[in-house]
């Protein structure tokens, strides 16, 4: 056939990654999806906890020793901006959906913006947890 355009054509059936600059939107999209995906993962760990805490005893002394290591706190961090720019992105996406927002210029500062706020965010939170105390 000639207009066949199997496995002998000297095209690619789709253009090469090489040939694409990368832009913010890509990150953000696979940042969304993958705070997601962390977000879900985590929601076990979090169960976990909250039961732990009711249950009291032994069982609360344990997970509290277990949370309150370094590693805990580092993996809580990591949660706590997966969070922050799932919420930030997902407000972004709310304008979208309203229509506005969908020029180049407003994507890039909307992106960049929400990727920079989830971290300041995050910060904000533990800052207020590690030295504002909850209970203070």
């Amino acid at each position: 056939m000639s207009g066949d355009r199997g496995l002998n054509s000297e095209r690619p059936l789709s253009p090469h990654l090489a040939h694409y600059r990368w832009e913010i939107g890509q990150s953000t999209s696979i940042l969304h999806r993958a705070t997601g995906i962390a977000l879900a993962a985590g929601l076990p760990v979090l169960a976990w906890w909250i039961v732990a805490m009711a249950a009291g005893g032994a069982a609360a002394d344990w997970t509290a020793r277990i949370y309150a290591s370094w590693p805990a706190k580092l993996l809580l961090f990591g949660w706590t901006v997966a969070i922050c720019f799932h919420l930030l992105n997902g407000i972004r996406h709310l304008g979208w959906d309203s229509g506005h927002g969908f020029g180049m210029a407003n994507t890039r500062s909307t992106g960049w913006a929400a990727m920079i706020g989830a971290v300041a965010l995050a910060l904000l939170i533990w800052v207020f947890v590690l030295f504002g105390g909850v209970g203070a």
